[in-house]
């Protein structure tokens, strides 16, 4: 199988390749080796050729594109780098999993680290100074390892003066590890803040 597609046009290859980048630009070369099914060299000197960064460069290529800037909570409060964000619409932070975020046993990463990326996003997501979760209703779909990079996806489904529902979805690849619904509490709407919901977490 590897050698029937590895002898495809390298032009078609080219297209396979730019399409699978454009539709994700958070693949990585593992992920297109996969995809492809060619050697890994194959898709770094395919790379080359067209002129598309590793996915390291991309990602930061993608940070410095102007968006907007979080409100409400200080930058560096929120877990995972964050690559887009458009306040009360929506918002992707990216992720990657390391040593001290797993369990040294198996590999697996602690739950509460990737609840803490989506959660922090769906306040971040907020256009507001104060922001408060309320609720989260979670699932965690597939166990995230050591070396993977999360990435999360926010959206805000509704909003109002007092608060907001944002949906995060968590993917490693286009493989969804993590889903959460969140109710957020804005400081427009203060005075329904109230009776413990100052303690509500908020990263």
């Amino acid at each position: 199988m590897v050698r029937t597609i590895e002898r495809l046009p390298k032009r078609q290859r080219h297209q396979l390749l730019t399409g699978l980048i454009e539709d994700n630009p958070f693949i990585t070369d593992q992920e297109l080796t996969r995809q492809l099914k060619v050697s890994i060299q194959t898709v770094r000197l395919d790379r080359l050729e067209l002129g598309i960064p590793e996915l390291r460069e991309r990602m930061k290529l993608m940070a410095e594109r102007s968006y907007d800037a979080v409100r409400s909570l200080p930058l560096h409060e929120v877990i995972g780098d964050i690559v887009d964000l458009q306040l009360d619409h929506s918002g992707i932070s990216i992720f990657e999993i390391k040593e001290e975020h797993v369990f040294s046993r198996t590999g697996i990463a602690r739950g509460h680290h990737v609840f803490a990326q989506a959660n922090s996003l769906a306040v971040a997501v907020i256009n507001d100074e104060i922001a408060l979760t309320a609720t989260a209703d979670i699932r965690f779909v597939r166990s995230v390892k050591l070396g993977e990079k999360c990435i999360a996806k926010a959206y805000v489904r509704s909003g109002g003066r007092s608060k907001a529902k944002v949906e995060v979805c968590s993917y490693v690849g286009d493989e969804l590890v993590f889903q959460g619904h969140f109710v957020i509490y804005r400081s427009a709407g203060e005075s329904g803040i109230e009776g413990g919901m100052d303690g509500a977490d908020r990263n």
